[in-house]
């Protein structure tokens, strides 16, 4: 993290003026002015406004400019992958990888247990790569298919995508969320995810269990039209060499992020695969092949529903989603920096005199977080750090604080809609965040389930409880701390 900016300081009357012109003019976008597609432009204001109130606490311009430089860079990575991402999504269409899992998809797969099935598979994707995203991107734009097909509606499909995507996300010793949890609350790495097994563990056998019912006997409106299903089968194999190798690129992507390639790299080279496959095997020609990547993919089967499902990502297309990551971050640099989300969150000190009250508020202070900061990395650290010695204080093994912050800051980021999870997983998926969030079970189960075991006492590991790889080395800076303290998160 950067140096805390110096010569300010917000008073809690400032802060929370930020918070509430944020809420106000959010839902004045949205539900009085009927606007969804402006939420840059509502966001640079109240960016401007917390840069207002920011200087006339005591801030130069100059200070509060670098922290919303801070929040782009917070933004570069994530942005850099979106936008190959949107390259990847065209060359694995123009290669007939997506089409090709769709078409094997929708005939081993039934309607009864779909939900069941994308979930789990996405679960698996998720734990072996690490990446929710690189899951949604690749096996999540192909269950979406799937579902088209068997006539599964869009934000049901999405919401099991994503409660997969994200399961395995935070319980994989790959992913970064995972390793930022467990370093921010100084837990060991391996017993940070050993303690999750008894939150999220018990939230993803029932999400997978409401999925299994859900199809099985919640009942449908009619029966899956097996005449459209063999007509968008045979408008695929029309069109497309089924051939196994167009499998390839996504098994790509599991053994070289398993092999600890980068996300970037992974990217490029799965996008690399796809290029390869349609010059060779599809025959796309080199200059529409490039336009597809940087535009989008135009299918041209001929069967307007087909072509919608198929065409899509693109560079360009991923534009609109990466400006409203800058400009979100840039937003959560400027309220992280000059102290506001700190001083909101000291005033909730007095919550944290019960185990129950410090689960609960470092549930509501990470769900806070990330909807004013549009960041899971700023829910994760933020209340994490600033509670911890509370937790030392319980005698609470530092995994149950790390478990807490993972169950609460990282599930809910997908339900945020201007926020990067939601923004990601809305663009990719097709699927706007407020109609996949009450189908996104895993997300809505997991504080659920940390807050039972806190509020009954169950497994809150203390010390001399159960052996630990590492316990608490050294005291955890406050926020605002030199910036070495900080580094070192």
């Amino acid at each position: 993290m950067a140096e805390p900016a110096r010569g300010g300081s917000v008073s809690f009357g400032g802060a929370l003026s930020v918070l509430a012109f944020l809420a106000l003019a959010i839902v004045t976008q949205v539900f009085v002015l009927d606007n969804a597609d402006a939420t840059q432009i509502t966001l640079i204001i109240v960016t401007a406004y917390a840069s207002v109130v920011a200087m006339l606490h005591g801030f130069r311009w100059t200070q509060v400019q670098d922290a919303i430089l801070y929040g782009c860079r917070l933004a570069m990575l994530p942005m850099l992958i979106l936008m190959l991402v949107g390259v990847l999504i065209a060359s694995w269409s123009a290669a007939g990888t997506i089409p090709a899992l769709i078409y094997f998809g929708v005939q081993l797969l039934s309607p009864d247990y779909f939900l069941f099935s994308a979930c789990l598979v996405c679960a698996i994707g998720s734990l072996s790569t690490g990446s929710s995203w690189t899951t949604a991107a690749t096996f999540g734009v192909a269950f979406m298919g799937i579902g088209y097909g068997l006539g599964v509606p869009p934000a049901h499909t999405a919401g099991a995508v994503i409660s997969g995507s994200v399961f395995g996300d935070k319980m994989s010793p790959l992913s970064d969320s995972t390793n930022l949890a467990a370093g921010v609350a100084q837990a060991d790495l391996f017993d940070h995810i050993r303690s999750m097994v008894y939150s999220t563990g018990p939230a993803m056998v029932l999400t997978l269990g409401l999925f299994l019912a859900w199809g099985l006997f919640a009942g449908r409106e009619g029966a899956v039209d097996t005449t459209a299903i063999t007509v968008m089968t045979g408008a695929i194999a029309a069109n497309y060499s089924l051939n196994p190798v167009t499998l390839l690129p996504p098994l790509l992507v599991v053994g070289l992020i398993i092999a600890g390639v980068g996300g970037l790299a992974v990217m490029v080279l799965a996008s690399l695969a796809g290029m390869v496959i349609a010059l060779t095997l599809q025959g796309v020609g080199p200059a529409a092949l490039l336009s597809f990547m940087n535009f989008g993919y135009e299918s041209a089967v001929g069967l307007p529903e087909i072509d919608a499902m198929l065409s899509g990502g693109g560079l360009q297309n991923m534009m609109w989603t990466i400006s409203l990551g800058f400009v979100a971050l840039s937003m959560g640099g400027v309220l992280e920096e000059t102290g506001m989300l700190r001083v909101i969150l000291e005033r909730m000190s007095h919550l944290v005199s019960s185990l129950r009250g410090l689960a609960l508020t470092h549930v509501a202070a990470s769900i806070l977080v990330n909807l004013v900061s549009a960041s899971q990395f700023m829910a994760l650290i933020i209340p994490t750090r600033m509670l911890v010695p509370v937790y030392r204080r319980f005698r609470l093994l530092p995994q149950v604080c790390s478990r807490v912050a993972e169950d609460s800051a990282t599930v809910t980021s997908p339900l945020v809609p201007w926020g990067l999870g939601g923004v990601y997983y809305s663009t990719v998926l097709g699927v706007a965040t407020l109609d996949y969030l009450p189908y996104t079970l895993l997300a809505l189960l997991a504080p659920l389930a940390t807050l039972t075991l806190a509020f009954t006492n169950r497994f809150m590991f203390r010390e001399g409880d159960i052996p630990s790889v590492r316990h608490y080395a050294e005291e955890m800076p406050a926020v605002g701390a030199d910036k070495a303290g900080r580094a070192e998160s």
